[in-house]
């Protein structure tokens, strides 16, 4: 299967769903403008882009005949383009707004969600685990290592946040990392770094702070709504006044389009979610090689353990994760490709077949040593202890007898002392701030 055609297909599909998204919002201004010379031709006050004479009836200045005003008359070119400018200059400063208070990177997200950051100089087996398969994608994928935060969710998901490497950060959820085994938990991880390398973080926060400026058109009709109709119980039911009714007009069409332009860029944004998820899948089998690592993590969630965040942030956030973090009903708003079908791409002959999730027992016999460690016998410490005492042994031997005695009754303390210290300031040297107390401290 050649995944760099899938990985070129899904981006011109994007391309071409960003372009619509861009289409519809160009459709939000035309219907705007409609509304207002709708409203204009309602109202019939005081015509605008043509002439009256004495009498009120409209007339064209070039002949003096008189004309039937239609819907168009009511505005000009220049009236046009200043209501397009303004719609446009509030769509453009309501996404900027939201866009400004998304820009907390990676960890401000994961926050949101409830995760807690893991320290890399964890004991406990799983998240020793998932701390070594972070490190492996991010040397596959070329990229630095991020934080890595844990949700309390038992739940197989995982998610990347951030605008750029810089700042970016992986979450995973505790079912993920206790049910799946290392190679599946490979193919998690290598499709959210994906997400880091193809850029898929900065274009789902851009089409969100793009939505926001919609709905903020949507949420000014709703305040003209509420204010015109209070004002209307004060005023006489005989006046003939119609720019309270036209008010009410004008925040009840806000309404309609703006909400309903969500709607649709809803739609369009599930779209957009979808597509960079085949590609993230690629991707992911492009950095472990192993399409059977991807394709068994979805197994195991299609066999029963789901995908689904109980977090209340994960409605915004639902297109960063890695399955379907909201249980819609409705496929038009899914924001992932359906299990069988992503499995499907990335293995053509699967038989239908889902996994059971892997066990304790079975984790630990695939990585002895993190298991070994992680019960306070590590390997690695007995392998250090071993080659101290044999240097330690190497020393004594030039010295007296007498001393090389009490050496040799001292080797053992002493070298699982160094042995201890060595393992410590491995670990302080992966965490930037115990790094820096221990070079203080020397």
């Amino acid at each position: 299967m050649d995944f760099f055609s899938h990985q070129d297909q899904a981006r011109k599909r994007t391309t071409q769903l960003v372009l619509l998204f861009a289409a519809a919002v160009t459709c939000l201004v035309v219907l705007l403008n409609l509304l207002v010379a709708a409203l204009l031709w309602f109202t019939d006050t005081q015509l605008i882009g043509t002439y009256r004479d004495v009498t009120g009836l409209a007339f064209d200045p070039s002949t003096g005949l008189p004309v039937q005003p239609g819907l168009f008359d009511y505005m000009n070119a220049e009236q046009w383009l200043v209501i397009s400018a303004a719609v446009v200059a509030v769509i453009v400063i309501a996404s900027l707004v939201k866009w400004l208070m998304l820009r907390g990177g990676g960890r401000r997200v994961a926050e949101s969600l409830g995760g807690r950051l893991l320290l890399p100089n964890s004991k406990d087996f799983y998240e020793r685990r998932l701390l070594n398969v972070v490190e492996e994608m991010a040397i596959a994928s070329g990229m630095p290592v991020p934080p890595v935060y844990v949700l309390d969710d038992e739940s197989i998901n995982a998610f990347a946040a951030g605008y750029q490497p810089s700042d970016a950060v992986i979450g995973v959820t505790r079912g993920c990392m206790k049910q799946l085994s290392r190679d599946q938990l490979q193919g998690v991880l290598a499709h959210e770094f994906s997400h880091i390398f193809n850029g898929d973080m900065r274009l789902n926060i851009r089409l969100m702070a793009v939505l926001f400026g919609i709905l903020f058109i949507g949420i000014i009709g709703r305040f003209l709504l509420e204010s015109s109709s209070r004002s209307m119980r004060y005023r006489s039911s005989n006046s003939k006044n119609n720019s309270g009714a036209a008010m009410l007009g004008l925040g009840l069409g806000l309404v309609v389009i703006g909400y309903g332009g969500v709607f649709f860029g809803n739609l369009i944004k599930a779209a957009v979610s979808r597509q960079r998820e085949f590609l993230a899948d690629a991707s992911a089998v492009q950095f472990t090689r192993n399409p059977d690592s991807i394709g068994g993590a979805l197994k195991v969630i299609g066999y029963g353990a789901g995908s689904e965040i109980s977090s209340p942030e994960r409605e915004e956030t639902a297109h960063l994760f890695f399955g379907q973090a909201l249980p819609f009903r409705v496929s038009w708003f899914a924001t992932h490709p359906p299990l069988e079908e992503r499995i499907r791409r990335v293995e053509p002959r699967w038989d239908g077949r889902y996994l059971p999730p892997q066990s304790r027992d079975a984790a630990e016999q695939e990585v002895p040593e993190i298991a070994a460690r992680s019960a306070g016998a590590g390997l690695r410490q007995e392998a250090l202890a071993g080659g101290l005492v044999a240097g330690m042994a190497g020393v004594s031997m030039a010295h007296s007898d007498d001393t090389a005695s009490q050496l040799a009754a001292a080797e053992p303390a002493v070298a699982a002392d160094s042995a201890q210290i060595l393992l410590r300031l491995q670990d302080a040297a992966r965490d930037t701030y115990s790094a820096r107390r221990w070079c203080l401290r020397c």
